[in-house]
């Protein structure tokens, strides 16, 4: 362990520090844990009325569609799924970069990721929750979805294994459990300083009641060690597998542009690329607001911003891979798709504007000034979520509105109720978003401080080493 902190603190190529030097235990408890116990400003209030007038659109969405049926979307024949699944894939997306920082980064011990886990891992939870909307609502009778699980039941129906909606239901449910256990866990040490902390009897109660009697002893470290990196590597996995599952909803199908071998990598890269888009978007201004510079410093912001770059060229490599085939396989059909139905079919605004927040947007990361500069690295990431969102538009809406018989072709339009739904799931993400900050320590608090501990005796062995 020395070795590596020692390496962390005089890693060559990256000096710069991952936590301001002048904090000790004290003030890195005051900082980190300060927001938890200060009143809300009205800049949280603004945005909390605003998410929740959001969250309202949800209801009046889900309640509309429930009254009525899912024939008030828009979807039609030959687009029997549209903004449903448009939005399921994206949300799912937004949702891999909290496994990936926390479980896959600490398994390969990188440092960087102790400051932005926790935001990452709430990102997770709250983005599959969203997600999970979607394809529940669309089998028109969301009371019933508990049919696609294979339980004993006396009608004696099994799921069909063969349809792509009970491989995300799995896919999801697994993902969202996991992730939601391995959070948990991570927050026990913090859950328990708040209750130490906590200067009113129901908050001591509240707080101690979910830190499960946390004490701090040797034994209830080594525990909680070895559950975490098991989580963790119980985790890692499970980035691969669910958005391989979900490209699987397409690739698997003979609808041209829907059969291409290079989508489960495509799919993940994709999904890691928005992920690290939506942690910026969000760990930005919250960084600003909740006073967290000294602990999530430029190198983490910067780091990031390098994996958005080199995720950006995986998926800029998979949309070539995409054309090329089309053009190398001969079909008439995959060519017209992906060179005119695109290009400069009905949807092709959408697909110009997938190829400059996709493709261009990211290469803008090779320069260091655009890396460490916040106001463009923040604008960038919105253009990097809003690039994704069309990608799975285009996937999904072009190859399914127009497909081998010009007979059957059809222009999707979204309704009022698919707009008001998307938008609510927003504000339900602001929302829950907006209460973890407000309950909960935005940053791990006990693993800033063993890293700050271990940096300070790295430097301390280092300066030993010089004056020797």
């Amino acid at each position: 362990m020395a070795e590596t902190a020692h390496a962390a603190a005089l890693d060559p190529l990256e000096p710069r520090r991952l936590v301001a030097p002048h904090h000790d235990d004290k003030s890195l408890n005051e900082t980190l844990l300060d927001h938890v116990w200060r009143k809300p400003g009205k800049g949280w209030f603004m945005l909390f009325g605003m998410t929740s007038a959001a969250l309202g659109l949800l209801v009046l969405g889900v309640t509309y569609t429930l009254a009525r049926g899912i024939g008030v979307w828009g979807n039609n024949q030959p687009v029997g799924w549209a903004f449903d699944i448009i939005n399921f894939v994206w949300w799912v997306g937004i949702g891999h970069a909290g496994t990936l920082i926390s479980a896959i980064l600490l398994l390969f011990q990188q440092k960087w990721r102790t400051s932005i886990n926790r935001f990452a891992e709430a990102m997770t939870l709250f983005a599959v929750m969203c997600a999970g909307l979607f394809p529940l609502l669309h089998t028109g009778r969301p009371w019933f979805a508990f049919w696609l699980f294979p339980y004993p039941s006396t009608l004696g129906a099994w799921p069909q294994f063969r349809s792509p909606l009970v491989w995300d239901v799995f896919a999801i449910s697994t993902y969202l459990t996991v992730s939601a256990l391995f959070w948990y866990v991570g927050l026990i040490p913090d859950l328990a300083a708040l209750r130490d902390s906590s200067k009113g009897k129901l908050q001591r109660i509240i707080y101690g009641a979910f830190s499960l009697g946390w004490r701090g002893s040797g034994r209830h470290w080594h525990n909680y060690k070895t559950a975490y990196l098991l989580l963790a590597g119980l985790s890692t996995p499970l980035v691969v597998s669910v958005h391989t599952i979900v490209s699987f909803d397409f690739a698997t199908s003979q609808i041209p542009g829907w059969h291409a071998t290079i989508f489960p990598p495509y799919f993940v890269a994709g999904a890691v690329f928005s992920g690290f888009a939506m942690v910026i978007t969000l760990i930005v201004p919250a960084r600003k607001y909740l006073g967290l510079r000294d602990v999530i410093t430029d190198r983490h912001l910067e780091n990031m911003n390098k994996v958005i770059l080199a995720t950006g060229l995986l998926v800029s490599y998979g949309y070539m891979m995409e054309h090329f085939v089309a053009w190398y396989s001969q079909n008439e059909y995959e060519f017209w798709t992906f060179y005119v139905n695109r290009a400069t079919g009905p949807y092709a605004g959408v697909y110009w504007l997938m190829i400059t927040c996709n493709v261009v947007t990211p290469n803008i990361f090779w320069f260091k000034k655009c890396r460490t500069s916040i106001p463009i690295m923040w604008v960038a990431s919105i253009l990097v979520n809003i690039g994704m969102w069309c990608e799975r538009f285009i996937i999904i809406v072009t190859s399914l509105s127009q497909d081998f018989l010009p007979s059957s072709w059809d222009i999707y339009k979204p309704t009022w109720v698919d707009w008001s739904i998307y938008i609510g799931t927003l504000g339900l993400f602001g929302t829950l978003f907006l209460l973890f900050l407000k309950f909960v320590p935005a940053v791990a608090v006990s693993e800033v401080k063993e890293l700050q501990l271990e940096l300070k005796h790295a430097e301390h062995n280092a300066h030993s080493h010089g004056a020797h």
